[in-house]
């Protein structure tokens, strides 16, 4: 942990979260949902389809998994995108997909609707979950637990210290402004060329960073009534993106952004050190993206810092993943088995780098509970880690103050279709936004 970071975030709150976490979240650990081990099943040579848009756990692992309970795991590892689109079209088909697959939080409110998912109630005690798992909300809908959290994530803010301190910058912004003239100080001095990434290419990844920087200009995108508070030239929302089509115009992102996605942008820009900052990344990247020498240049480098807003530290926006299963789903309790084993503790500290780059899993987060979480931060192998749980415990908040809509992903199509054009130049800002809000008001109704 630098100096930079010490103004906010001090060593001896660190050090009080990590022990708490770790004596607390531990003792809690024994009344989760997860097992300890997996049970056998005594049905020895079951399959089951598994598709998430993470990489596979080690072989090791799935092998370890499959001793113990005579399940063998055939692994799909899909983008996210392509994999809503998969999910999507096998149960408008009612056909057989897979027996585990992702539900992110932002499909929460389709699936309760299309009733495409499984509910989890009856195995697993909803009521006893939030004690360890803070993110659940995000997957029930009217007391229906659609999925088990697999990861806790948060939009956060990393910065390239060596890059900053070329240009003579010691001490981390803490408002935007700030921010922005630092950037600006890095490419004028020639460090980077172009300092920030913000992945243009029409997917989700750039929805989610709009939402983010619309939080640091502090507002939010849509009410409690799902009604757009983005559509005034003085709203954050409206700021928000006119400052990241002009940060791309005027060359403060790199011109190949614009067909990135966001782990593109995470690999291709910021661990080749073509960037010096990614304002809106995903929490744990540092640990399983960035640190990774095979695949990284900027080992030790990255750093969290407090996401910096309009009068000091703006806030971390959640968006967990989650796994459930689908409602065409062949192997049931195996798939149970499964999810129970993917959020076993010791596991989630490992998919996020506690035993070192072997066992992590690229792009995992933080883990989905908290005693998987104190496995991290005591382990002391994931840089970062304390300063995340400090962000999750002061920072965190909803993207949407009532869960994601039930039209969610027309909406996203929406704003990243726009905002990728606007970046483009084949429409304005202000066209981008009335198109956006006209979705909205065709959506709700």
């Amino acid at each position: 942990m630098t100096k930079q970071s010490q103004n906010l975030l001090r060593k001896a709150a660190v050090s009080g979260v990590a022990s708490a976490l770790l004596v607390a979240c531990l003792t809690e650990a024994s009344s989760a949902a997860t097992t300890s081990s997996a049970t056998r099943l005594g049905a020895p040579d079951v399959t089951i389809n598994v598709a998430i848009a993470y990489p596979a756990p080690s072989k090791a692992a799935l092998a370890a998994f499959t001793k113990a309970t005579g399940i063998s795991v055939n692994y799909s590892y899909i983008q996210w995108d392509n994999l809503q689109t998969k999910i999507a079209a096998a149960a408008e088909a009612h056909t057989y997909f897979a027996d585990v697959t992702d539900v992110d939080w932002s499909k929460v409110g389709e699936y309760y609707q299309t009733k495409w998912f499984t509910p989890l109630n009856k195995y697993f005690n909803v009521a006893s979950l939030p004690a360890q798992y803070p993110q659940v909300a995000s997957f029930v809908r009217n007391g229906e637990l659609l999925a088990m959290p697999s990861d806790a994530s948060l939009l956060v803010t990393d910065v390239n210290t060596k890059d900053f301190a070329k240009a003579g910058i010691m001490k981390m912004p803490t408002t935007f402004a700030q921010y922005q003239a630092d950037l600006d100080k890095i490419q004028s001095q020639g460090v980077v060329a172009h300092p920030l990434d913000i992945p243009f290419a029409a997917a989700e990844g750039l929805s989610t960073y709009w939402y983010e920087m619309t939080a640091a200009f502090g507002g939010q995108v849509l009410s409690s009534s799902y009604k757009p508070e983005f559509t005034s030239p003085s709203s954050a929302g409206y700021k928000a993106m006119t400052w990241m089509v002009a940060a791309y115009k005027d060359g403060l992102v790199p011109k190949g952004n614009l067909a990135l996605d966001d782990y593109q942008g995470f690999s291709d820009d910021q661990a080749e050190n073509l960037t010096a900052s990614v304002f809106s990344d995903y929490s744990g990247d540092i640990g399983t993206v960035y640190d990774v020498p095979s695949s990284s240049k900027v080992v030790h480098q990255i750093e969290y810092i407090p996401t910096p807003g309009t009068n000091g530290p703006a806030p971390n926006l959640a968006n967990p993943d989650g796994i459930g299963i689908p409602v065409m789903a062949k192997h049931v309790t195996a798939a149970v088995q499964f999810i129970k084993w993917y959020d076993e503790s010791s596991n989630q500290a490992a998919f996020a780098g506690a035993n070192g780059a072997a066992t992590s899993v690229s792009g995992f987060p933080l883990p989905a509970n908290n005693s998987g979480l104190a496995l991290l931060v005591s382990s002391g192998k994931v840089p970062g880690a304390a300063e995340l749980a400090i962000l999750t415990k002061d920072h965190s908040r909803a993207i949407f103050p009532a869960g994601a809509p039930p039209w969610y992903p027309a909406f996203s199509n929406a704003v990243y279709t726009n905002l990728h054009s606007a970046a483009a130049g084949q429409e304005s800002v202000a066209s981008a936004i009335s198109n956006i809000a006209s979705q909205i008001a065709s959506l709700a109704g």
